[in-house]
């Protein structure tokens, strides 16, 4: 199951995931989200937390994941995985440098430090304020 986490502006889509995600979540709950508001923003900020409650993802959950990622790559501007599972952490470090924009894994015992790295502003955004 994919929830979404309240106190974040609507720029950034914080979800949690818990049990066995399946590809049903990614229908339901996070691809209608990022869509939504990158039509409304032009780009997302993701922070996806995969706390102790996580077990797991289906085959269809992986590929709707992966889907989602290379169709919409430049859509989000900053990425935050955060996770204690090895083989998620793992291939978000190999697959990050691929995405133009920063992706950064944390793990569980750090999801206050990646909340506080989502709500950052990016570089560009910081330098166009004056």
């Amino acid at each position: 199951m994919i929830d979404k986490m309240l106190g974040f502006p609507d720029e950034v889509l914080a979800v949690s995931a818990r049990g066995r995600v399946t590809a049903e979540d990614y229908r339901e709950t996070l691809v209608p989200e990022a869509l939504n508001r990158i039509e409304r923003h032009g780009t997302v900020r993701l922070l996806y937390h995969l706390g102790p409650e996580f077990d797991g993802m289906t085959p269809g959950a992986m590929w709707a994941d992966a889907t989602l990622g290379l169709q919409h790559w430049a859509d989000f501007s900053r990425v935050a995985v955060v996770t204690d599972v090895k083989w998620i952490a793992e291939a978000v470090r190999l697959f990050g440098p691929l995405f133009r924009n920063p992706v950064r894994v944390f793990p569980n015992d750090k999801l206050d430090d990646a909340r506080l790295w989502i709500l950052e502003q990016p570089a560009e955004a910081q330098g166009t304020r004056h």
